[in-house]
């Protein structure tokens, strides 16, 4: 155990010095000290190691390596826990969140730990919702363009950083089967934690594409026979205008900036959404199911 001095008492002599040892005299080695065992051995949930750097990356995680992440809340930990992909540590629940998901906990073979809504709540940015649930797991691998289906219908993020917005596009890129979200590796949220939680599980059903240039994303993505869509409010032409035909390539931007001038430059067109109303803009994750549905329609039979 470590002792801790608060100073020598003047009340009692001073320690003799120890004997001067010989030049000659082999250094003994010092003796490995315990550490001090912490609180975390009685603590009914066992602390685990802090993901590094979590709060700071501002890139989509490619898997692999130390890196873990968080996801809370019933609908992103019931679709993780079945998702195939997604490798798996640990998992935080309360009683009754554990028995409501006692068949998916079972079949994916998680570690369980049942733990109060105040614990999983400790592990958790303030004002978290996680309705008894944390899971925390590997960062979902990252796809190459190349791998995008030959006629395929992907979504492209020009820095869009909202994680409540990049999440509401993906549930609605997963109710509409998109083949892939393709963001950039810089001015991107981190996908887990809220971002998860604003999926709604769609986190899991849409693969995830991070490249470091968009620009050159784009490039590609043109070589590969994609019809590139730039969507901006004030587009002299409408998405309902456009004659359309697989693959295509919808592009968003950030609500404050747009589309950056490089990235229009790499669309094939550029086209607005018909909107009757006083507004003529629209939230990001709004403009990108409206757009997606208008695809759909225009699509016809072709299942998207």
């Amino acid at each position: 155990m470590t002792r801790i001095s608060h100073g020598r008492d003047e009340r009692r002599p001073a320690p003799k010095a120890a004997p001067r040892r010989a030049a000659t005299e082999p250094r003994r080695p010092e003796a490995k000290r315990e550490e001090p065992r912490g609180k975390a051995q009685n603590d009914k949930v066992p602390r685990v190691q802090e993901p590094r750097g979590q709060e700071s990356r501002g890139h989509a995680p490619r898997g692999g390596g130390g890196d873990v992440v968080r996801i809370f809340g019933y609908h992103p930990v019931a679709a993780a826990l079945q998702a195939p992909r997604r490798k798996l540590i640990r998992l935080y629940a309360t009683n009754a969140a554990a028995e409501r998901l006692a068949a998916e906990i079972s079949a994916s073979g998680v570690e369980t730990k049942i733990a109060t809504g105040d614990e999983i709540s400790a592990r958790l940015p303030r004002d978290a919702v996680h309705q008894g649930l944390l899971l925390e797991a590997r960062p979902l691998e990252a796809i190459d363009i190349s791998e995008l289906p030959a006629k395929g219908l992907v979504l492209a993020l020009d820095q869009v950083t909202d994680p409540h917005n990049v999440g509401a596009i993906l549930r609605t890129a997963a109710a509409f089967g998109v083949d892939g979200l393709i963001t950039t590796e810089r001015h991107s949220p981190e996908f887990a934690g809220t971002l998860a939680k604003s999926a709604s599980g769609g986190l899991e059903h849409v693969p995830l594409c991070t490249v470091v240039n968009l620009s050159r994303a784009l490039e590609e993505l043109g070589d590969l026979g994609y019809f590139r869509i730039g969507l901006d409010s004030e587009a002299p032409s409408t998405l309902a205008e456009l004659k359309l035909e697989r693959p295509i390539a919808l592009v968003l931007g950030a609500e404050d900036k747009g589309l950056r001038r490089l990235t229009r430059e790499k669309c094939d067109a550029m086209v607005r959404l018909e909107l009757p109303g006083a507004i003529k803009s629209l939230n990001v994750s709004n403009a990108a199911a409206i757009a997606l549905a208008l695809v759909h329609h225009k699509l016809g039979s072709e299942p998207i």
